[in-house]
């Protein structure tokens, strides 16, 4: 069974192999619909609307208090380069996105859920096999050609996340100066999607140095196309990639 809703401005999509669980499908969606309420800086209801309006701290949730101290802790441990300030707004979204996936895989796990794939706008959470003895199979766009993969990588219990400009143009600002344009897409794989979509937003803002960010990082491996389209691999990315034949 599987299941795609348009909610936070992107499709969200849910597949549970062999699993007619019609409850499960409903509280993820619900739970998606609950974050795009609380956290769209774009709507005028939602608590990031409201701060930005002027709602002192005293007022924020418990759980908008978790995402900020978060969010300052990924600006450490990225040099900066992950910010949710711009130009004097908050905006937590490029956080939001992996920390609801996460939370959404928990979910389902919290109810027995062996074998699922949640997906928010090409950010993807994947657990167990997409069927009996088969792994979860995702394809990497070309950035250059949306109609075809350039990589196609195998996953049990990872997550994976891509930051370019082929949708979105260029939309990942360097805090520290210029934003280097050789780069188009970079991919992180790692063992959660929180992770590896923070790893990606700050990876993909150092430029060409972005790569090297990611291969310091245990557990994390990565992809990046340049303008050039060239190709480059961390150490340990090879082990994820699928034979194609």
């Amino acid at each position: 069974m599987k299941r795609t809703w348009q909610i936070m401005g992107m499709p969200v999509t849910l597949s549970l192999p062999g699993s007619d669980e019609r409850a499960m499908f409903r509280l993820i969606r619900d739970y998606f619909r609950y974050v795009d309420e609380q956290y769209s800086p774009f709507k005028p209801s939602s608590q990031v609307s409201r701060i930005n309006a002027g709602l002192p701290r005293s007022e924020w949730s418990k759980e908008m208090k978790a995402i900020w101290q978060r969010a300052a802790q990924t600006k450490r441990a990225t040099n900066g380069y992950f910010d949710v300030m711009h130009q004097g707004r908050f905006d937590p979204s490029g956080l939001v996105k992996g920390w609801a996936i996460g939370n959404a895989a928990r979910l389902l796990r919290r109810h027995g859920i062996q074998n699922f794939y949640v997906e928010a706008g090409g950010d993807i959470q994947v657990k167990g096999r997409a069927r009996p003895g088969q792994p979860w199979r995702i394809g990497i766009r070309n950035p250059f050609d949306r109609y075809q993969n350039i990589k196609v990588v195998e996953l049990t219990d990872q997550a994976i996340a891509t930051s370019g400009t082929a949708i979105r143009g260029q939309h990942i600002y360097n805090p520290h100066g210029a934003t280097d344009p050789a780069v188009v897409s970079l991919t992180v794989i790692g063992p959660t999607i929180y992770d590896a979509d923070r790893f990606a937003t700050a990876a993909f803002a150092m430029g060409r140095a972005g790569i090297n960010f990611i291969e310091s990082l245990p557990g994390f491996e990565a992809y990046m196309v340049t303008d050039e389209q060239r190709g480059t691999l961390t150490t340990g990315f090879e082990r994820y990639e699928a034979v194609v034949t």
